[in-house]
């Protein structure tokens, strides 16, 4: 029997609102999915008015329905000013967490360990309860700091995922090249996906 799992989900401030909204609409369609704890941060609806031309002004429930094209079954939505929230605690039990788009800001503050919302609270949860934490950078050149901070939240136990497309599965447009990329995010959370992300290797060099 496939034991249902709760994934959290941080959507930050960074470019990139596309790569959250496919990946709620997988989590949402997902067997293996039975709870999406969602947050998100200020910034966060604003990239999302800006790039999905969609109402952030809408009621929680409504903005992930514009979202996914459907009213949410799976997903609840927290304020990101909600430290009571269950997804707060440790003793909450959720199957990992993924904050996508991460922002260099938002990177910054969970390595620091000075949570200021629930959104860095929940990821600074998963650190101190040894769960899955994956990242998901999309900022253009690094600077040192970035880099320091990706490299202490990784030897903190988070996976650093960078919002770096590939061109291996030949995507025909937008959609594709994104999905792909959500589906290794989803391979680091454990969960099935319909599409096979495993180079097979190249068959040319086989004879």
């Amino acid at each position: 029997m496939v034991k249902v799992k709760s994934i959290t989900v941080g959507i930050s401030g960074a470019s990139g609102a596309i790569y959250a909204q496919r990946l709620l609409l997988y989590l949402e369609n997902n067997a293996e999915v039975g709870q999406v704890n969602l947050v998100i941060s200020g910034p966060g609806r604003r990239v999302i008015t800006d790039e999905l031309e969609i109402n952030s002004q809408s009621d929680s429930e409504q903005l992930v329905a514009e979202m996914i094209g459907r009213q949410p079954f799976k997903t609840t939505v927290f304020h990101p000013g909600d430290i009571g929230a269950t997804i707060a605690s440790g003793s909450y039990p959720t199957d990992g967490m993924v904050v996508i788009p991460c922002s260099a800001a938002t990177l910054g503050v969970i390595a620091s360990g000075s949570c200021r919302n629930l959104l860095h609270r929940a990821a600074d949860v998963c650190l101190k309860e040894g769960r899955k934490l994956v990242l998901v950078p999309r900022e253009t050149p690094l600077s040192m700091i970035h880099l320091e901070n990706m490299i202490r939240l990784k030897q903190a136990g988070a996976m650093i995922v960078p919002a770096m497309p590939a061109f291996y599965h030949k995507p025909h447009d937008i959609v594709s090249l994104v999905d792909h990329f959500i589906y290794r995010v989803m391979d680091h959370l454990g969960l099935a996906h319909p599409q096979e992300t495993m180079w097979q290797g190249d068959a040319r060099h086989l004879h």
